[in-house]
């Protein structure tokens, strides 16, 4: 059992990780705090060309796998939750369900466009009355010649708004329940294709353009996925690695919040010493750095068997089950690490201000 990385891959971590601290890193807050969308920054990780890390030359991506993946969601989420979130969905959401269903022909289009980063890609599944529950959604896509007429709205899309390509779940024979459910390829700018409110998200805040609501009225396509009724397989089974691209998310924010702890109790001095030597502070930093490395382990397995080609499903659900949860307690606990310290904007990063 190896548990080494390659030689490519921490490489391809550095390189992300140095690309992180100087383009996303210094605007990162100004951005959350005014939601907004910097697509210039996606631009510049498509010239890296991280927004088709797994997918095949042929279709525009690095050739690469999905351990280098969650690397690269991992490092982007330590200073950024909402650059890393921004990739998983483009990758995990968008790409990979035209990648495993699409056939040559939408490869070549649709694929290409996303994994090259001349589009950004989406993922419309939920709405106001189905979440978990897909096959209550109310969507429909209805036969008009030689096209499908779509009507409905979907939520909490993230990349909403921003996105140029959307997989849109819609229901094409509602008696049927999740059997009569399709997934539809929709462009951005099509007739009927229009966005309202956005929503937001209060586990991160999300540029304005993300989780909008997005109203479908009328909308002609022809362009759907896989077969006929065949969408709640193609939902299902693209948000197995959906889920460990949010894991690898988690494990980005909980080693953002350790790092910035482990510096400040380094700095900060209590009777005489630093407070990373008392045991109180020494214990919960330990306790911190456990959770992240196991975060980060289960969430390394998970990518490792789906880039193997091995059931991954039960796998990535666990790793963003911990991972997720591993989060919020790490992140909790660095707030008890900083205590009542403020950290002023415009300050030298790392320098702590009471």
């Amino acid at each position: 059992m190896d548990f080494q990385l390659t030689e490519e891959q921490e490489m391809l971590r550095k390189m992300i990780r140095d690309f992180a601290k100087k383009e996303v890193e210094p605007s990162a807050a100004a951005r959350d705090e005014n939601e907004r969308f910097d697509r210039g920054i996606f631009d510049k990780l498509a010239e890296l060309g991280l927004t088709g890390i797994p997918w095949p030359e042929k279709f525009g991506g690095i050739g690469s796998d999905f351990v280098s993946y969650v690397i690269a969601v991992e490092e982007l989420s330590r200073v950024c939750a909402s650059t890393g979130v921004t990739l998983s969905a483009h990758v995990s959401l968008a790409s990979w369900p035209i990648y495993k269903y699409g056939s040559e022909e939408q490869k070549k289009i649709f694929l290409y466009r996303l994994a090259t980063g001349e589009a950004l890609g989406a993922y419309a599944l939920s709405e106001a009355g189905a979440g978990s529950d897909v096959a209550s959604m109310k969507t429909t896509a209805k036969r008009d010649g030689d096209h499908y007429v779509i009507n409905g709205s979907k939520v909490w899309i993230t990349n909403g708004g921003a996105a140029d390509v959307y997989i849109v779940f819609a229901k094409t024979d509602p008696p049927a329940g999740h059997k009569g459910i399709s997934a539809f390829i929709v462009e951005k700018g099509m007739e009927g294709f229009t966005f309202g409110k956005k929503k937001r998200n209060w586990a991160f805040v999300l540029p304005r353009q993300r989780n909008s609501f997005l109203k479908i009225a009328g909308s002609q396509c022809r362009t759907y996925l896989g077969q006929k009724g065949e969408g709640f397989k193609i939902a299902m089974t693209t948000l197995d690695g959906g889920r460990n691209g949010i894991a690898a998310q988690a494990v980005g924010i909980a080693q953002g919040a350790l790092d910035a702890a482990v510096v400040y109790a380094k700095e900060r001095e209590q009777f005489g010493r630093p407070i990373s030597h008392h045991q109180g502070i020494s214990f919960k930093l330990a306790d911190m750095a456990t959770a992240v490395e196991a975060s980060r382990l289960l969430t390394y397995q998970a990518a490792w068997l789906e880039s193997e080609g091995e059931p991954y499903g039960k796998a990535s659900a666990m790793s963003k089950l911990f991972a997720s949860d591993a989060a919020m307690r790490v992140t909790t606990e660095a707030v008890q690490v900083f205590g009542g310290v403020r950290l002023y904007e415009g300050l030298p990063r790392g320098k702590i201000y009471a």
